[in-house]
């Protein structure tokens, strides 16, 4: 991996891709660098590198060769991927306008296949996302300050500064509101019409590959607390990096496979469609613009986008005696940051303009690393001089360089004048035109948005998203009063309430892919010793809201509006108290208190469990504790496979292992049997009773949770009424709901 500060030079190129480490390379300090920034520089050639890697859980057996060569099918589908019906699709964002400008193409793609499109991102960007023909939700959050801040901080730790000044607490804040409006951007009404929307539909999909803001703002706690006030259990701290991994969540990178193929590694739920580009706008340029455009050769289009420096002086200064050395015109544009300098006939200062027109007419792009620059400067044949600042940019600008399309990065703290200047004369080259020139073919081949959406249609669980009597339509709530459970349509739900047929009060809302989040333990040593830490630490916090919950209930409601504060923030969100009143509260801590009392147990069952993983064993799976009952069939089944294997183990280990490896493998079998024995049969032992309590404390916890599951219902209906008034059912619809509802409560009475 080339080492970010180091200087660019013309021609430079990363190493080539190549198999393994020298067989005496050793654990030294060319292997492990730590930056000044707080990056970290990994030689994965060396030798603790192909180490570490031994032990990690691969997918596949074959890990040491190579990613495979560009494949022109790869990414592309032969045939659009339908959904048998239209939903309702909330797509997040937080970043610049290069992070949401994917996600108007995609959502615009989305929309033409009949789903409702709502784009939920920063204030700033209303204006651009209506003006796409989408739907608007403001999340809140300036993605200005975000981005200086990022600027100012790059690395893991946050400068001193930083600390003093309080930035870091301002933005744990600002993202505290940001999740309060996700969360209300899949309830609440469309902002400038009647029209309601919600959501369980979210895109999985992300333009690039973001640094998590947990290290630039440290937002564990922050997160959490707000899972809380939506009634979420927290996750993990050692969880939270891993989590989509560990949930087998599908994912869509939306990289061009052209440029960066899918590792070999990676397993199928995870797809590589190509960038999302949308198609040139209109767009009708400036007199004054077509004019330069016209005077002179192609010049070389320099800008930063939304990155915010700290000395925008300094950096135009570097910016114009690079574009004089290099003996080039260019058009600079202005940016978040205002990067001006003085008039000059070779330079042209623009505002606002769409990158698919522009970058037609320069011949070459610099830029700071953003994927949307980085992906329609390619796409349009124009090499680049990538600057990164912070995040994905540097491992942008080491692909670009990989693939020849431009010379190696050069860190924004690293930039000069003769740097710059040679990495502009590098994209003049021959070879940079034609290997983007390459690339740019490749990629107009791949029909990322296309293959985007098909990734989508794929990954939803289709098969359990269907409504029970109208299968033409998505089953949102759920009917569970009787013995056999129906997941409906709101429209379906509307007319059997319309009829008198059923209330409100009988559905539930319905999650057709739900995910539960457990702690997961390594060993039962590690995992008593923190569950014991976390049942310390919360019954003290229990103990305190006692006494604190009443007063802070009296408070907030003669208070008129609630605090801003951090320590508000369990609030937001949802905008529903978490308890009623002070008993309430009093109740819910109690029951904290159980619960983190049986966690203890809990973790030695799971830890022992788990302690066949450390020597390359797997032990069985079964369906996670939700409730008592599923607590109970754990208990159950664990126990039987834990006794029997625990004992069983001690003779058809050492007997597998000999016909595998001889007398080693019997020694190998025997070990692996003997610390079977010492960890599944006290697993099953204390599980037998652990688990069941573990499933107690579950259904305790939803009983106290019913008030946001009720502000779903209601929401959902809310938008099934305006749904229904825009779209209504047909008399053979209406009058099919009701005959298959009449012999549905016949069926519940036979079965009674």
């Amino acid at each position: 991996m080339p080492d970010p500060q180091e200087p660019s030079g013309q021609g430079q190129l990363p190493p080539p891709y190549s198999l393994g480490g020298d067989e005496g390379s050793t654990f030294d300090s060319s292997n492990v660098q730590v930056q000044a920034d707080g990056r970290v520089n990994i030689n994965l050639e060396s030798k603790i590198a192909q180490t570490l890697a031994q032990i990690i859980e691969s997918q596949q057996e074959d890990l040491k060769n190579p990613p495979p060569d560009y494949d022109e099918t790869e990414g592309i589908e032969e045939g659009d991927i339908d959904c048998p019906f239209r939903l309702n699709i909330v797509i997040q964002i937080v970043g610049s306008r290069g992070d949401v400008q994917p996600f108007i193409a995609l959502g615009s793609a989305l929309q033409r296949w009949g789903h409702r499109v709502r784009i939920a991102t920063h204030d700033t960007f209303a204006d651009f996302v209506r003006g796409s023909g989408l739907e608007f939700y403001p999340i809140g959050g300036d993605p200005a300050e975000l981005m200086a801040y990022m600027v100012k901080n790059p690395g893991l730790i946050p400068q001193m500064r930083t600390l003093r000044d309080g930035e870091v607490k301002k933005k744990q804040v600002m993202v505290a509101k940001m999740l309060d409006g996700c969360w209300k951007s899949c309830l609440d009404d469309d902002p400038l019409c009647t029209y309601s929307l919600c959501s369980g539909t979210r895109c999985p999909c992300s333009p690039n590959v973001h640094y998590a803001l947990d290290k630039y703002c440290r937002l564990g706690h922050v997160i959490n607390r707000w899972r809380e006030s939506i009634n979420l259990d927290p996750v993990p701290n050692m969880e939270g990096p891993s989590l989509a991994e560990a949930l087998n969540v599908p994912f869509t990178y939306c990289w061009s496979p052209a440029l960066i193929p899918k590792p070999q590694d990676w397993p199928s739920h995870i797809d590589i469609c190509g960038f999302l580009i949308r198609d040139t706008p209109t767009y009708y340029p400036p007199v004054d613009l077509e004019k330069f455009l016209q005077s002179g050769e192609p010049p070389v289009y320099i800008g930063f986008g939304s990155i915010v420096v700290s000395n925008p002086q300094k950096l135009i200064n570097t910016v114009l005696l690079a574009v004089a050395q290099a003996g080039v015109r260019a058009i600079i544009s202005k940016g978040w940051g205002n990067i001006v300098g003085p008039p000059d006939p070779n330079i042209y200062y623009i505002e606002d303009c769409p990158h698919e027109w522009l970058f037609q007419h320069v011949s070459a792009v610099v830029h700071h690393g953003g994927a949307g620059t980085t992906a329609c400067g390619l796409s349009k044949s124009r090499p680049s001089v990538i600057v990164p600042f912070f995040g994905d940019q540097p491992f942008w600008g080491n692909m670009v360089a990989r693939s020849g399309a431009g010379p190696r990065p050069i860190p924004y703290a690293s930039l000069t004048v003769q740097n710059l200047a040679d990495g502009i004369e590098f994209c003049l080259t021959k070879e940079s035109k034609a290997a983007a020139e390459s690339i740019s073919y490749k990629m107009r081949m791949e029909s990322g948005v296309k293959a985007a959406v098909n990734s989508f249609h794929r990954n939803l669980p289709s098969a359990r998203m269907r409504c029970d009597i109208i299968p033409g339509q998505p089953a949102v709530l759920k009917y569970s009063k009787g013995k056999h459970p129906l997941n409906l349509s709101t429209a379906a739900v509307l007319t059997l309430i319309g009829n008198n047929k059923a209330n409100e009060n009988h559905f539930k809302s319905y999650k057709s892919n739900p995910i539960f989040i457990d702690k997961h333990r390594w060993d039962p040593v590690t995992g008593i010793l923190s569950a014991a830490t976390a049942t310390g630490s919360r019954m003290v916090q229990s103990t305190g809201e006692i006494f604190y919950s009443p007063y802070k209930q009296y408070t907030r409601s003669r208070s008129p509006m609630p605090s801003e504060s951090l320590a508000s923030s369990s609030q937001l969100g949802s905008g529903i108290s978490t308890s009623n009143d002070g008993k309430e509260a009093g109740i819910v801590t109690a029951g904290k208190m159980v619960g983190v009392v049986i966690d203890i147990p809990h973790a030695a069952a799971e830890g022992f469990r788990q302690v066949p993983r450390l020597y390359g064993d797997k032990p069985k799976e079964y369906e996670p504790v939700k409730n008592w009952k599923s607590g109970a069939v754990f208990a159950g089944k664990n126990f039987v496979d834990g006794m029997s294997e625990g004992f069983s183990g001690l003779i058809t280990l050492p007997i597998k292992g000999g016909k595998e490896e001889g007398a080693l493998g019997v020694v190998k079998g025997l070990a692996k049997g003997t610390i079977g024995l010492a960890t599944k049969v006290p697993s099953a032992g204390i599980g037998l009773v652990a688990y069941p309590l573990h499933g107690i404390t579950k259904s305790i916890d939803a009983a106290f949770r019913n008030n946001i599951d009720k502000a779903i219902v209601i929401a959902r209906l809310r938008d099934g009424r305006n749904k229904q008034r825009r779209e209504p059912l047909t008399g053979e619809e209406q009058n099919g709901t009701l005959l298959f509802w009449k012999d549905f409560q016949h069926e519940e009475i036979r079965a009674i």
